[in-house]
């Protein structure tokens, strides 16, 4: 059973509503408990929201009628009211709530590394709202009472949301999300800057300065206040046409294909480039270094690399967007491969790395197909029957290709404490792989040079 309070109230089994002629109180009551799930309410609590402080004398017993006729309502789809000392529970179950969900997914985008996927999420979440709080059984003082919190985590999440958008460079979808809400909430700042930057990467300096300008009027009168620190900031780097606020910050070592942040090609083979997504195996991560943080970027540098055609990658970029969690468990694998990959190419040694690469490369075989090429030659391809795992297997076929190659004995790995990027290196005299920074001079705090030689 689904019920829904992000909006109207309504309670649906199998896509048709249920508890359509229950009175208003008893859906606000529900809907109390449903806020509350797993929780119990106390019988005063329910008192004081159902009449705002000015309960009957009766106000016990109608309560004890409506959960009554509650119960008796929802027994046959298994939702259970319990009674809990003085008061009542809704208990978690198999039903949803999507207050609940909403909360959920909200986490879950803020724990999100790709700011496309953190999008996406905060879209899912976002799109559960069709209205205010209870819209039709709330009053707007009781809506404030049971919805502050819930109010207060939509307001984050639009702000996160445009955060990751800028990122992006989506600044165009920034104004029309935000602009109906940055005057209604100049107390937020995060929400204001957001908009002001969006508005001046989009050409609208002057809005921008104007919004600002608002925003400043409303926080002196209404709260007596000035713009924080980083809100005086960034008002003053759009006076003083600041080029750095023209366009979202690029991770280090970043490339841009398609719509996707992908590293420099600095290895000479596919398989140690898929290894190299990662910067900073040899010591600390550096700002925006793991590249695989959503699906649509492993899809596109496998395109990018020429593992899988450019045609499968638009249909796997859709496919994922229909099936999240699939798309999720093979970014999973992936980067599992990759640290597997990774031991093993750095250490010959390494069996149970070498077992791990190598049932993923047999499987990569079983789900292979031996094509025409343009140019006339046959080749082992990928089989568009490994559905959203396909590039996996691209890059395990590719990976089982190297390590059969004698080439494989001449990998290294970059010694810079800060990269630990592979490459290959026939010569045997290559110091750092090509990466502009490795090997950068570095003082210590006593004034002395630390770094290696530059490239």
């Amino acid at each position: 059973m689904e019920f829904q309070l992000l909006g109207p109230f309504a309670a649906c089994h199998e896509g048709r509503q249920v508890l359509v002629g229950s009175r208003r109180q008893e859906r606000c009551l529900l809907s109390v408990l449903l806020l509350h799930a797993g929780r119990a309410v106390t019988t005063e609590r329910l008192i004081d929201l159902l009449w705002n402080g000015d309960a009957p004398a009766s106000a016990r017993g109608t309560v004890h009628t409506y959960v009554g006729r509650l119960r008796a309502a929802l027994k046959p789809y298994g939702v259970p009211v319990e009674t809990r000392h003085d008061g009542y529970a809704v208990e978690q179950g198999p039903h949803t709530i999507d207050a609940q969900e909403f909360t959920f997914l909200v986490r879950q985008a803020a724990d999100a590394g790709d700011p496309a996927e953190r999008v996406r999420l905060y879209d899912q979440a976002l799109g559960l709202w069709q209205g205010p709080l209870l819209a039709d059984v709330a009053d707007d003082r009781l809506r404030t009472r049971l919805g502050g919190p819930l109010d207060e985590l939509r307001l984050t999440a639009v702000e996160r949301r445009a955060e990751a958008q800028l990122t992006m460079g989506l600044h165009d979808r920034v104004v029309a999300d935000l602009t109906p809400l940055a005057e209604e909430h100049p107390g937020r700042e995060r929400l204001v800057a957001a908009q002001m930057t969006a508005l001046y990467r989009g050409g609208r300096q002057g809005d921008a300065l104007a919004l600002y300008r608002s925003t400043r009027k409303a926080l002196v009168t209404e709260f007596g206040i000035e713009p924080g620190a980083e809100l005086q900031t960034l008002h003053d780097r759009m006076l003083h046409g600041d080029h750095r606020l023209d366009r979202p910050p690029g991770p280090v070592y970043a490339v841009r294909v398609d719509d996707q942040w992908l590293p420099w090609s600095t290895s000479g083979h596919p398989a140690l480039e898929f290894c190299n997504t990662y910067a900073g195996w040899g010591g600390d991560q550096l700002p925006g270094s793991e590249w695989l943080r959503g699906y649509a970027t492993l899809a596109v540098w496998t395109g990018h690399m020429d593992l899988v055609e450019e045609r499968l990658v638009t249909r796997l970029r859709e496919q994922a967007l229909r099936h999240p969690d699939e798309a999720a468990a093979t970014l999973a694998e992936a980067r599992q491969f990759r640290t597997n990959l990774y031991a093993c190419l750095t250490d010959p040694e390494d069996a149970r790395a070498f077992k791990a690469v190598a049932g993923a490369v047999e499987d990569a075989a079983r789900h292979s197909v031996f094509t025409r090429g343009e140019d006339g030659l046959g080749r082992w391809q990928p089989s568009p029957s490994a559905g959203l795992r396909l590039p996996v297997c691209a890059v395990a076929r590719s990976a089982g290709e190297l390590l059969a190659d004698p080439r494989r004995f001449t990998v290294r790995s970059c010694p810079s404490e800060d990269c630990g990027w592979l490459f290959l290196d026939a010569s045997g005299r290559r110091r750092w792989c090509s990466l502009a920074t490795c090997g950068r001079k570095r003082t210590s705090s006593t004034g002395t040079d630390t770094g290696a030689d530059q490239p």
